[in-house]
């Protein structure tokens, strides 16, 4: 368990974190089209992992946009974007803002991901802001886990993790 701060309140992420060099645990998530998704369909391809509270919060949706904007920057990696939204939001979310270079998933049905990867908020029972970026052979190279939940991730250092690894 790890303690966070939401608006400087604690609140503390369930399980254990993830590190560099750890083997990406697999994971299943529904996209938005209800569909399920594993890290393993995958298999082969650097994967940039998002993981966010909602899509309707000012911070996460200032992340989401940024990832589809500078996809570029990411050399053609796959950005696999995480949260507890319903797929029906995602999907409304994702067409009012054009993200498509991003896929987003939905961890409400199985809490698979935020389980495996030590993202969950206990108290909200929603996911916190990290990032990984995983190779691909499935270790991790990247892990961020955004210690204030208002505060964005550190973008360059996922690019520079990204670059080195396409």
């Amino acid at each position: 368990m790890q303690e966070i701060t939401i608006k400087s309140k604690p609140a503390v992420l369930e399980g254990n974190q993830l590190s560099a060099g750890d083997m990406a645990p697999n994971f299943m998530v529904i996209d938005s089209n209800l569909q399920p998704i594993e890290l393993a369909d995958f298999l082969g391809r650097v994967v940039v992992i998002n993981s966010i509270p909602s899509a309707d919060m000012p911070v996460s949706n200032r992340q989401l946009i940024k990832f589809n904007q500078e996809v570029t920057l990411l050399h053609n990696a796959v950005i696999l974007s995480v949260s507890m939204d319903l797929p029906f939001a995602l999907k409304r979310f994702c067409g009012t803002y054009g993200i498509r270079n991003v896929i987003s998933t939905s961890d409400y049905k199985y809490h698979d991901f935020g389980a495996k990867y030590g993202t969950l908020i206990e108290e909200l029972q929603i996911l916190g802001r990290a990032v990984f970026v995983v190779d691909g052979s499935g270790t991790i190279r990247y892990a961020e886990y955004v210690k204030e939940q208002t505060d964005l991730p550190d973008f360059a250092a996922v690019y520079e993790i990204v670059k080195k690894y396409s």
